[in-house]
């Protein structure tokens, strides 16, 4: 049973979905945050008869979720004017068609987390803002990094401030989610305003720090400059470990030689790549003695350009025939060229069993950089059908070779490497798993590690390192135009600097295991994306993963908006050590329902602690031009029901 605890005169605390302040002034009281609105029924035990003013410190819906529970009530919001739009127009940031460059997005997967239903917002706060209530000034403190448009409010008691700083960080220096804070590809924004703005009201030394989460912070200051130096320590491995935009074009390939075709160079007698000056496409190809090719990934071209280059490889090389495209996983920059091949030159696109999902059905999945995102870039691309599909461990068997097609997560969990014996020596074709300078010591070697590409650690980068320590290979074929030879030295290095950045994400987690923190899909509905019409009903499933190695306990609810009924509305069960269930729904509109876009969020409990609506999927009513289906994606999971 909730309570109210006493954090200093006339201020309180009551947990729910997230720590509610409550300021008293007499029988009224100023509300910072509002959970899911049970304080609003408990007032009373600490003598308040009305709320004047809710004040957010960000749009998270754990925050908020009570909304509805305002209306009537004569109170009043404010919150930043950077997350008014969040909280009065949610499904704006919510898709069924999204673009690489949708605000708030890691390349069309959102990382913000509005309401269910709309908030009204009655004042709006800029970053160096103050507001009066009842004689007591609050100060306005911009404190981005957990959410775009985060706000602190510091409250002056005497020679003191009062720190009111929502999910900046957690007791014990620790962070609330990670998933929220990653707001780019990789290049750590969300974090370096975090560690800024953690400094930030470190120097105003306060005397409490009241988070959104956990404990009340009692010395601040000290654990403040301490979650900063853990900041700066995650940044040092987490940014990617090569010299990206600075000399990567140094080390991106110091092995191949020019061959007869301009800009086509030959990496051993058979294998064949583009070159150029800052140069990124997706593509290589084997060519075999009787003219035949078979092509790995192909994306990012003037599409005149490589019809001119294939030309003159079909003059001058003898290039007569290609076989087929393989992809080598999810991302539609590496398959965006390769339903041309197939048009114009006849060739079947091939993957395997792990990747084909997200471009047969790319609407079914909250990711990011999926193939019809790519609309943006002046074309516009669907569905991706594929030809043949590998199950991993396949052995393709083309012109005298034998690659072994392997599942190799990395910086995704949808990733596949085809390696084998070519001209004498094991080649690895890697995707976008591993670029860096096989000779410089100091670079690490991973990719953008981006958690809405799917895939904790151990299911990316940490696999994809320990995989190819031990096919050893003696050539890497990389995406976007690298080749590493002999990289023994430099795997050795991803995989310490892959365990070393495990270590410090580790130690800003609340939870023991810090995949929590981490993914963004630990629950998750498949597809991602419900369409279904007025008066009908559509299937889903509901998909949990524990990471925990003793038995876990949910209680999941669902959230909708009117119109919209899930059933089971509430859904319980143990799911089984380090394992995964997967459970049918039904989404059913009603006859009623205008067509549209709708968020379902999803209330959690875990092993009775309540987490509140982290997650959610999203129901268009009516008909939209896009492919959906039901069931579970094709990840390797093999889930059973509770």
């Amino acid at each position: 049973m909730a309570k109210f605890r006493s954090i200093a005169p006339d201020i309180f605390q009551w947990t729910d979905t997230c720590n509610v302040y409550v300021l008293r002034d007499g029988d009224a009281a100023l509300l910072i945050d509002l959970g899911d609105g049970s304080v609003l029924d408990h007032l009373s035990e600490i003598g308040v008869k009305r709320v004047e003013w809710v004040l957010f410190t960000h749009h998270h819906r754990e925050q908020c979720q009570g909304g509805a529970k305002l209306a009537g009530k004569g109170i009043k919001v404010a919150t930043s004017l950077i997350e008014k739009p969040l909280f009065e127009n949610p499904t704006a940031f919510r898709k069924m068609r999204p673009t690489l460059s949708d605000q708030y997005t890691v390349y069309g997967a959102s990382y913000v987390r509005p309401p269910v239903d709309p908030i009204q917002v009655d004042k709006t706060f800029t970053k160096m803002d103050d507001f009066t209530w009842r004689g007591q000034e609050i100060w306005v403190i911009e404190t981005q990094g957990n959410s775009p448009g985060h706000t602190a409010y510091l409250l002056r008691r005497g020679d003191e401030w009062l720190a009111f700083t929502g999910d900046l960080m957690v007791d014990g220096a620790k962070m609330h989610t990670w998933f929220d804070t990653e707001w780019d590809y990789g290049f750590a924004k969300g974090l370096y305003e975090l560690g800024k703005s953690a400094a930030q009201i470190a120097g105003y030394k306060p005397a409490l720090l009241m988070p959104s989460h956990g404990p009340v912070v009692r010395e601040p200051r000290k654990q403040l400059a301490e979650y900063v130096r853990k900041l700066r320590h995650l940044g040092d491995f987490y940014v990617r470990g090569y010299d990206i935009q600075k000399f990567d074009g140094c080390d991106q390939d110091n092995v191949s030689q020019p061959t007869k075709v301009p800009h086509v160079w030959q990496v051993t007698p058979h294998l064949f790549k583009f070159r150029g000056p800052n140069y990124w496409v997706n593509f290589a190809i084997l060519l075999a003695d009787n003219g035949r090719a078979l092509i790995v990934d192909c994306g990012l071209f003037n599409i005149e350009f490589l019809d001119t280059a294939l030309a003159r490889m079909q003059e001058r090389m003898g290039l007569k025939q290609i076989d087929a495209v393989f992809v080598t996983h999810m991302h539609g920059d590496h398959a965006m060229d390769a339903n041309h091949i197939r048009k114009k030159y006849g060739a079947q696109l091939w993957t395997m069993e792990g990747v084909v999902d997200t471009f047969e059905r790319p609407w079914d999945f909250d990711l990011a950089a999926l193939l019809p995102f790519y609309q943006d870039k002046g074309k516009e691309f669907g569905a991706l059908k594929f030809d043949r599909v590998f199950r991993n461990g396949d052995v393709i068997n083309w012109e005298g070779l034998s690659l072994c097609c392997d599942w190799m997560p990395g910086q995704t969990i949808y990733h596949a490497c085809l390696q084998g014996e070519i001209d004498g020596k094991r080649v690895a074709f890697t995707g976008d798993n591993i670029f860096a300078s096989t000779v410089d010591p100091k670079q690490g070697g991973n990719e953008a590690v981006v958690a809405r590409n799917g895939g904790t650690l151990e299911e990316g980068y940490l696999y994809a390192a320990n995989y190819l320590h031990g096919i050893a290979p003696d050539l890497l074929i990389g995406g976007h135009c690298w080749v590493l030879e002999n990289p023994r030295e430099l795997v050795a290095r991803f995989r310490d600097r892959m365990i070393a950045l495990r270590a410090a994400f580790q130690a800003l987690s609340v939870d023991t295991d810090y995949r929590y923190m981490f993914d963004p899909y630990w629950i998750r509905v498949a597809p991602y994306r419900v369409v279904v019409k007025a008066g009908e009903q559509a299937t889903a499933k509901l998909l949990v993963r524990n990471y925990h190695t003793t038995n876990q306990r949910h209680q999941i609810a669902f959230q909708v908006p009117p119109g919209i009924e899930v059933s089971p509305s509430t859904i319980e069960g143990v799911v089984g050590p380090e394992g995964s269930v997967a459970v049918e729904i039904v989404i059913k509109a009603a006859k009623s329902a205008a067509d549209g876009l709708r968020i379902v969020a999803m209330d959690i409990t875990r092993d009775g602690a309540r987490l509140g609506q982290l997650f959610d999927f999203v129901v268009h009513v009516g008909d939209v031009p896009i492919a959906t289906n039901t069931g579970l994606p094709s990840t390797g999971e093999k889930p059973t029901k509770y």
